[in-house]
């Protein structure tokens, strides 16, 4: 909004400016020192109306603030009669600055709209003046108005820099279903030209996805700010809102959380309390000792009314993960004994979790190529995050794009790859 409140107070310094330049003419015909001219140009002011508006004298009426003064010689002027057009656009360029200044916006607009459409400006007003028009109304809540305007900016200067507020003048006019035709058009042609669009396009698309109840809307808007501007509130709202989809299922709890904790710098205690029950539940001790131990460290847990349990999951966690520390190696043999892969899977995220990614990939894709998995698919998305954890960008993009599934597999496939594509780098672990 700032540079239309500049843009408003530039109207008016240019209206006072002007009007000097514009009344030359008449003040030398006024003199009568040239006998010799011609008839007065079409473009001047007669004797009697100069008298009234003066610039030398409605200036520092202005400056003085003694606008009933200026008002009433505006107003006797323009009950003179046979007034030129070029001499009610000199009086309507006045009210212009005189409106302005008095904050009386009935009279600018009206002034402005005169000024824009007497055809008497030069191109670089024309623009400005209609700029300040269409912010005028915008500002005045008249965004039907506010819309013509800007959009009649938008067509005689091919600048497409107001483009955002139509589309905010159609959201706040309530019509929210070309807000959003108009905001998807735009984030269309903006991602096929490889442009990133702006934060307040994508919260437009996302509020009018929100005021009609529009899910999916919502759901697209959330996702490419989380894709261009990811922070911790977009993440837990996207992750939030796909848990609640009808079609999710909960065996992908534990998934969710794991992208949870690298997208964002810090959960909330009871996220990390069932994140670690979720890894102990599946086998993963030592997972569940890594989230417990960032969430006493950052004094998310160990406070409060819950200190008790958070420790004794802790203790329990420690307990499970000095074991199995103790004791991956020799898991590896018996896990190639089984009939399926579903063993060598969950060592290899055991690995994955102590950092010895390479170690831990291999065997994903040995249970992976072993088969006799429950949900193969839930093993591959499982590698391409492992991938993602390792910092192998590529190799993870590429697993995670075969991934596919409605119940939040590939929701949470396509969500990996934004995080690995995100923008600002690395966040603080949590």
């Amino acid at each position: 909004m700032s540079q239309f409140r500049i843009a408003r107070i530039s109207l008016l310094l240019a209206a006072l400016s002007a009007a000097p330049a514009l009344m030359t003419v008449a003040h030398a015909q006024d003199k009568k020192a040239d006998p010799k001219a011609a008839a007065a140009p079409v473009d001047s002011v007669r004797p009697e109306v100069f008298k009234l508006v003066n610039p030398a004298e409605i200036k520092p009426l202005m400056d003085a603030k003694n606008y009933g003064e200026v008002k009433t010689r505006l107003d006797t002027a323009a009950a003179l009669p046979n007034l030129t057009v070029y001499e009610q656009f000199v009086l309507n360029r006045m009210r212009v600055a005189l409106g302005s200044a008095t904050n009386d916006t009935a009279m600018a607009t009206a002034a402005l709209e005169a000024v824009i459409n007497s055809g008497k400006l030069q191109p670089n007003e024309q623009k400005d003046f209609i700029q300040a028009l269409g912010n005028m109304y915008y500002n005045n809540k008249e965004y039907a108005k506010a819309i013509t305007w800007f959009n009649r900016y938008t067509t005689e200067t091919g600048d497409m820099k107001l483009r955002p507020f139509i589309i905010r003048a159609y959201y706040l006019s309530n019509d929210f279903a070309t807000a959003k035709a108009e905001s998807m058009k735009d984030l269309e042609a903006k991602q096929k030209a490889g442009q990133t669009p702006a934060i307040e396009e994508l919260q437009i698309l996302a509020n009018t996805g929100s005021k009609t109840k529009d899910q999916a809307t919502y759901l697209l808007a959330l996702e490419n700010l989380v894709r261009y501007y990811p922070n911790d509130d977009y993440w837990v709202d996207l992750l939030s809102r796909t848990r609640g989809k009808d079609n999710y299922s909960n065996r992908f709890a534990l998934d969710v959380y794991r992208l949870q904790k690298v997208a964002t710098t810090k959960m909330a205690a009871e996220e990390y309390q069932d994140m670690a029950e979720l890894a102990l539940l599946a086998g993963q001790p030592i997972e569940a000792k890594q989230v417990l131990d960032t969430g006493f460290a950052n004094g998310s847990l160990g406070t409060g009314n819950q200190a008790a349990k958070h420790k004794a999951l802790r203790a329990q966690a420690d307990k499970q993960a000095a074991d199995d520390t103790k004791n991956i190696g020799t898991g590896e043999a018996s896990a190639r004994k089984s009939k399926n892969g579903t063993g060598l899977v969950n060592l290899g995220y055991a690995y994955v979790t102590l950092g010895q990614y390479d170690k831990g990939i291999g065997l994903i894709q040995e249970g992976i190529a072993k088969g006799g998995l429950q949900n193969a698919e839930d093993a591959k998305l499982r590698l391409g995050y492992s991938y993602a954890m390792a910092g192998r960008k590529e190799d993870a993009i590429k697993t995670l794009q075969t991934v596919t599934g409605n119940d939040g597999r590939g929701d949470l496939a396509r969500y990996w790859i934004l995080w690995v594509n995100r923008p600002n780098g690395p966040v603080a672990a949590n």
